[in-house]
Parts: structure tokens; C-alpha cells; sequence
């Protein structure tokens, strides 16, 4: 990435651009430790690979196809993805006051210093989320393997199959994470262009080979519902579902904040820009689908590790269905890679501020400039989260659903204490919502407490011990850890971000200009 910088802005600019971060950095109280080596491009791709537009939409669209069907996806995806972009935007404007590798964590001790406990729970809870959506990622990695492997010799992969290739997949999201910033930055600019030229492909090769192209009457209107529930509505948000699972991850630019050039506009642009293409390229693409698909319960009953594949063996074909599953499987890999390094970095920041133990090993960079004790901590998890895919898949299941919820809770922290609290941010960045920050903000509020509790309603009737959304359970295990970390560790040794740098009041320079109080 330095040297795609290097010949896009002459030396000169890029030093004085990092030198502006630096001291913004110092300002916030931490000495710089990171090379600030990514561009807009880098840091935009961080945001736009966690998101996995193209394998988001891909692993989850059958969520929306049996609950509310074609009208619950298309409208489900533009509701969501409109309030969405409130949250970006909600998340981008603190993020540009405060350009630290900590994100959301660092937000809340900054904002509600007194409380101590809102930044250490919100600091917990989203790097387990970080760790389990890498996990969730790398699963679907292997599922896609599986189906490879399933369309091409027809013999069905087995569970403990499965979850040996999540365990290789998780190690190699290690590997590559270890390699540090440059590798991980070209691979999510790299991404970038994946993601645009592989969706261009696989809705070419959908709308070009599907023998039965669908009505716009069934795109637009046609309900589909396998979920036992008679109420129609409710059906349809159940669908809802399907699109914030796929557009979670915008705020991961904030993870790599310290390692981008001008961090306090790079960051937060790259947070709103990661929601606004990926609303109108998973559009496109799921309008492809839904034109394609040759039969919802042929997709419903496969046999298939995962449910895409059908769609796209009825639609395009064996040889072409394999080409079409290999895009999005490399477009999932490299979207799991980044949350690892979402939760290395979280990892750090945590131990940094005395968050957890063994601060100096999580706080160590090897010679790649990676916190190499976070990835391989995540990647441990991983595997050990991988093996209860083998005794149960709804436990499995429990766990990541818990993942997105944890994520959504994340983003309630610092959102509600900018509802309640507005002057709580002392300060504010170049980017800025003006006189509707405190209506964007409340409107994220209320739409992450509806997601939130949608997200642990039963998602099929009649209710059972196999039917039975566990996905609270899960989430009360999370929220329990949390506690038990702060009651053993954090209430006697955790009292919020600690300064690294003795330079806590810089010369403000061009910042002072930037920089002007928050209208309460």
C-alpha cells in the first residue's frame, strides 16, 4: 500500500499528512507505534472487506428467501441498508474526533470517562464479536470448499470434514494477519477490485445462462415462507435479518486508524463510503439472484454444505456453478482475514489500557508491525469454536448469531450516550454531522434496539428444543464473561485509556482550526 501511495501523493504530502495524525494521536494521549502506511483505498477496503458485500449476501441469502422471500429481500435489504448508513454515519462522526486503533471501545471511555465499566463491557464485547465473526467467516470458507467439492463429485462432506477445513482456514487467516499491515492492506484493496469484478461476472453469468428468467411481479412481490409463522409481517422482518448480517462491519476502519494517512477523514469517509457501495452493489447482485433463482424449494431442500450452491447449480449449470462458488469462497476468505485483524488490534488496545492481562505480550509487534498475540488468540478461539460445529450446528449456529447481535450492541454504546449524553463529545473532527447529528443518532438508537431484539425472537413455529433461536442464550454467555472479566480483572485494574505519551498537548496547528465544540 506505501508504494501505491507513494506514486499517487508526492513524499512531501504524505509526511505532512502523517505528521497532522501523529499529533492528533499524541493529542488523544497514545505515542504513534504504528507506520501510517495506508491510503484512503486501504482503509476504505478494510471496511468494504469486513462487510463481504459479495459473500455476505451470498452465505446469507437464503435467511431472507424462506422468510418473506423475494419481497422481503428486496425491500428488507433497502430499509436496512437506509438505516445503515444513519449508523455509519452515527459511527463516523465520533470516529473522526477520536482516530484511534480501540474504535467503539475507546469512543465510550473517551465520551463517559466516569463510568469506567461502559468502555471496558463495550471494549469485551466487541472483540469477542470481532473473534466470532472471524470465526463465522472462516466457516464459511469451508462450507464453500464443501460445496465445491459436493458439485463437482457429488459426495456430501460429513460435519468433522467440515470442521477440519474451518481449523486450516483459521490458522491461514493467522498466517496472513501475521504478516502485519502491508499485506493485510493490499489484500483488502485487492479485495476491492475482487469484489466489483467478481460481482460483475457472477450477475453476467446468472442473467446470461439461467434457462427461466423470473417476473419482475415475483422479484418485487412474491412471499415466500418456510418458517411455520402465519403472520405475514412478521415474516417479512425476519428477512430483515439477512441484510444487517450482511452489512455489519463498516466501523472495522476505525481498527487501522493509526495506520492510515490523515486518519481523522480517511477513517470515517471509509466507514460511511464501505455502507454506500456496498447498499448498491449487493443490490445489483441480489436483484441477479432473484431473477436466476430456478426454484426457492429446491434451495430450501439441498443437500449442499451451503444453500447458495443450489441456486447456482439449477441456474448456470455444474462447470460454471464451481467458477461462481470459487469467487465468492477467495471474496469470503479475505473477509474473515480482516476480522482477525479487527480483533488483533482490539486485543491490543484492550492490553494497552490494562483491559486484560498479560499487557506486555498483547502489546508486542513482530518485525511485520502485527500484534501477533491478538491474531493467534483469535485464531485459537476460532478453532476451538470450529469443533462445536461438530456435536451440534444449532449450537454453532447460536454462537455467530450471537456475533451479529454483539456487533449491534457495540454500536449501541457510543450511539446512545450520543443521544443522552450529546455534549459527552468534548470535541469533533472535520467530519461532522452538524445540526443533524442528535436526529441521525436517535434514529440509529431506535433501529438498533428493534434489530436487537429481532435478532433473539424464534425464527420458526412451532417452537422447539430444535427450532428454538439460542441465540440469547449465547449472548447472555457473552455478556457473562464480560462481567466475570471485570469483577477477576478490570474493577481493580482498569480505569480507562492509559496515555503512552507524555506529549498529551501538542501544538494543535492545523487541528485548532478543525477542531471546535459540540453544540449540546
Amino acid at each position: 500500500m506505501s508504494s501505491q501511495l507513494a506514486q499517487d501523493v508526492p513524499p512531501a504530502l504524505i509526511v505532512d499528512s502523517a505528521t497532522k495524525s501523529d499529533k492528533l494521536l499524541l493529542e488523544l494521549g497514545y505515542k504513534p507505534e504504528f507506520r501510517r502506511e495506508m491510503s484512503l483505498f486501504g482503509v476504505l477496503g478494510i471496511s468494504f472487506c469486513a462487510i463481504g458485500i459479495l459473500t455476505g449476501m451470498s452465505s446469507a441469502f437464503q435467511t431472507g428467501l424462506f422468510s418473506g422471500g423475494p419481497v422481503g429481500l428486496f425491500w428488507g435489504w433497502n430499509i436496512v441498508s437506509v438505516f445503515m448508513l444513519l449508523i455509519a454515519l452515527s459511527l463516523a462522526e465520533i470516529c473522526s474526533a477520536y482516530p484511534t486503533m480501540g474504535g467503539l471501545y475507546f469512543w465510550v471511555c473517551k465520551m463517559k470517562p466516569e463510568t469506567p465499566f461502559l468502555g471496558f463491557g463495550t471494549g469485551w464485547l466487541y472483540t469477542i464479536a470481532m473473534v466470532f465473526t472471524g470465526t463465522s467467516g472462516n466457516l464459511s470458507v469451508a462450507l464453500y470448499l464443501a460445496s465445491l467439492a459436493e458439485v463437482g463429485t457429488g459426495r456430501i462432506l460429513t460435519r468433522v470434514q467440515i470442521a477440519a477445513i474451518a481449523w486450516g482456514v483459521n490458522i491461514a487467516s493467522g498466517v496472513m494477519n501475521t504478516i502485519g499491515t502491508k499485506g493485510i492492506g493490499r489484500m483488502s484493496s485487492f479485495n476491492v477490485w475482487w469484489t466489483l469484478g467478481g460481482t460483475f461476472v457472477l450477475v453476467i453469468t446468472l442473467l446470461v445462462k439461467a434457462p427461466v428468467k423470473n417476473s419482475a411481479a415475483f422479484v418485487f412481490t412474491d412471499l415466500e415462507n418456510f418458517t411455520g409463522w402465519q403472520n405475514k409481517g412478521f415474516v417479512v422482518l425476519l428477512g430483515f435479518l439477512q441484510a444487517v448480517y450482511t452489512l455489519e462491519g463498516c466501523e472495522t476502519a476505525a481498527q487501522v486508524a493509526e495506520e492510515a494517512v490523515r486518519a481523522e477523514w480517511l477513517a470515517p469517509i471509509a466507514v460511511v463510503g464501505s455502507i454506500a457501495g456496498s447498499w448498491l452493489i449487493g443490490l445489483v447482485y441480489m436483484l441477479a439472484l432473484l431473477f436466476s433463482i430456478q426454484s426457492v424449494a429446491s434451495v430450501q431442500g439441498t443437500v449442499y454444505a451451503i444453500p447458495i450452491a443450489q441456486l447456482y447449480r439449477d441456474a448456470v449449470g455444474k462447470r460454471l456453478a464451481l467458477m461462481c462458488i470459487t469467487v465468492i469462497m477467495l471474496a469470503q476468505f479475505m473477509a474473515a482475514v480482516t476480522a482477525f485483524t479487527a480483533s488483533s488490534r482490539l486485543f491490543y488496545a484492550l492490553a494497552r489500557d490494562n483491559a486484560m492481562p498479560f499487557k506486555g505480550r498483547f502489546t508486542s509487534l513482530n518485525r511485520f508491525q502485527a500484534p501477533y498475540w491478538g491474531v493467534w488468540l483469535s485464531v485459537l478461539v476460532g478453532c476451538i469454536i470450529s469443533c462445536a460445529y461438530i456435536g451440534s450446528a444449532i449450537a454453532f449456529n447460536a454462537i455467530l448469531s450471537s456475533a451479529a447481535i454483539s456487533v449491534m450492541l457495540g454500536y449501541l454504546q457510543p450511539i446512545i450516550i450520543r443521544v443522552f449524553w450529546p455534549s459527552a463529545l468534548r470535541t469533533r473532527g472535520p467530519f461532522h454531522l452538524g445540526r443533524y447529528s442528535w436526529a441521525i443518532n436517535f434514529a440509529s438508537f431506535l433501529f438498533t434496539i428493534f434489530i436487537c431484539v429481532l435478532f433473539v425472537l424464534p425464527t420458526a413455529h412451532p417452537v422447539t428444543e430444535l427450532s428454538m433461536n439460542y441465540a440469547v442464550v449465547a449472548v447472555g454467555g457473552v455478556m457473562l464473561l464480560v462481567l466475570l472479566m471485570w469483577v477477576l480483572w478490570g474493577r481493580r485494574r482498569f480505569v480507562g485509556p492509559v496515555l503512552t505519551s507524555q506529549e498529551v498537548e501538542p501544538p494543535r496547528e492545523e487541528h485548532e482550526k478543525e477542531k471546535e465544540p459540540v453544540e449540546g
